[in-house]
């Protein structure tokens, strides 16, 4: 099992997963930015928890249960824009295509600060 910790993330990012989206799903720290939640949440996808992304959910919008499917096999996750979702601000964007066997998913995530921690409202799906 240690040769899983020391695995590239699934974010995209070219850090070890226990040290980048792995300590979100800890619970270790929070995501800093809507950019970081958006890479840790569909590391959660990848790894199938969905306790984190029921956790990462805005109270408003979250379903009461989440069911992931276990044969979707998530290949990559291209970052095409974001708008604000930094510390200086209270909400955000996060544009991406999310890659899947089979396709892809393209969608345009809003973000908002919820008691200072970065939580998923909704999304807006395209081609």
């Amino acid at each position: 099992m240690a040769a899983m910790t020391t695995r590239t993330c699934p974010c995209g990012l070219p850090e070890p997963y226990d040290s980048c989206c792995g300590r979100f799903h800890a619970g270790a720290s929070s995501a800093p930015t809507a950019e970081a939640l958006m890479r840790s949440r569909y590391s959660a996808f990848v790894q199938g928890d969905a306790g984190y992304l029921l956790r990462t959910w805005h109270p408003r919008t979250r379903p009461a249960r989440l069911e992931l499917d276990p044969g979707m096999r998530w290949t990559g996750l291209e970052i095409l824009d974001t708008t604000q979702g930094t510390a200086f601000h209270t909400t955000g964007t996060v544009t991406f295509r999310a890659s899947y066997r089979g396709g892809s998913l393209h969608e345009r995530s809003r973000f908002e600060r919820v008691d200072g921690a970065w939580v998923y409202v909704d999304g807006e799906f395209s081609e």
